[in-house]
């Protein structure tokens, strides 16, 4: 914190200053925001975005947000000119949790859309979409924010996104050392736009801004894999679903693939990542139902590897009946959905015939 308070002071200097004090000023601030980051063990390899777990730097009750404002002033004023001064504004303003007012929010937004362009350095562009993933639940609320903000997010933020896992027809990722599919970022993608899918006033920029294409494009990599995967694509796709009549790319979506991701998505909802997240849980008799539609087709090992992943989750959500009450709702849901994959696998055990639920 001490570090941050001895930046700022650079700032303030540096924009008071003649034209020759102030690069002298910028040299310094440069040098003192990397050694705050380096200090905390922060690399800009995009890798060690998914993977670290960076704590907060703490900025204690004797700082308010305000504070910190400087910091979305500087990310406004250098991310065109200096990529890598802007990850560690990003950084700090993302992973490290160092909050700015709400005054600064839009502004804020305004360059992490700038940061997530195509000819923007992968670390930056990773940062950015990063520091979207943590104030997902902000960015999701749309109807709660500024009118000006709201239709700036809906018409910039959203195709900004998508940039950062798939760049536009006829061009590449600057210097992107990965592949098309990368499976923590897309992770880290999908759990934002399962965020953002909740609230139907995304839905129309979420097809027609290509996410739901590009989470159909994910379906075979993922929806056979035991990662959480299949758990954001099937809430992706459920939640558009009900529209899906409209939406084209989604007739594309076999039943044998409908399939793979429901029963995948049930491997890790006993997950801390799924059970303690308030809006993951209240999926679950979403998913109930998508699995249901979808389950014609399973195999008796599909249903045996089914019951036991309801299993676990039935075990799972018990375990915190005690502290919340409303868990119990979702509870009766999933036992029954258990009932009837069981009763489906009883019957093709005894009749080893074709199953229908």
């Amino acid at each position: 914190m001490r570090n941050l308070d001895v930046c700022r002071k650079i700032y303030s200097r540096m924009k008071l200053s003649e034209q020759d004090d102030a690069s002298v000023s910028l040299a310094a601030l440069r040098n003192a925001l990397h050694f705050t980051l380096t200090a905390a063990q922060v690399s800009r390899d995009p890798d060690y975005l998914w993977f670290e777990p960076y704590s907060g730097l703490g900025t204690g009750d004797s700082h308010s947000p305000e504070d910190f404002d400087w910091l979305v002033d500087y990310l406004d004023h250098v991310y065109s000119d200096d990529q890598e001064v802007a990850f560690d504004i990003i950084f700090l303003l993302g992973p490290m949790k160092v909050r700015f007012s709400a005054a600064k929010q839009q502004q804020f937004i305004k360059s992490l859309i700038a940061c997530m362009g195509n000819d923007m350095p992968v670390y930056l562009r990773y940062a950015a979409l990063r520091a979207a993933h943590i104030v997902r639940e902000a960015i999701a609320s749309i109807d709660a924010i500024d009118a000006k903000l709201r239709d700036m997010v809906l018409t910039k933020f959203s195709p900004a996104i998508l940039t950062t896992v798939c760049p536009r027809p006829g061009t590449t990722l600057a210097n992107d050392p990965h592949d098309f599919f990368h499976d923590e970022r897309d992770l880290c993608y999908l759990e934002l736009i399962f965020a953002l899918a909740r609230d139907p006033s995304w839905h129309a920029h979420l097809i027609g801004d290509h996410h739901i294409d590009r989470c159909i494009s994910m379906i075979a990599r993922f929806s056979k894999s035991y990662t959480l995967h299949p758990f954001y694509l099937s809430g992706i796709l459920l939640q558009i679903a009900p529209e899906q009549l409209s939406v084209a790319p989604l007739d594309g979506v076999t039943e044998q693939q409908w399939w793979d991701m429901m029963r995948r998505a049930w491997r890790y909802a006993d997950s801390q990542a799924v059970i303690d997240n308030i809006h993951c849980f209240e999926f679950l008799p979403v998913l109930v139902e998508g699995t249901k539609r979808h389950m014609q087709i399973a195999s008796e090992y599909d249903l045996e590897e089914l019951v036991s992943y309801l299993d676990d989750v039935l075990r799972a959500l018990e375990r915190r009946l005690s502290e919340q009450r409303e868990r119990e709702g979702v509870i009766v849901v999933v036992k029954e959905f258990r009932t009837i994959a069981s009763d489906m696998l009883e019957k093709s055990v005894n009749s080893e015939g074709v199953i229908s639920p």
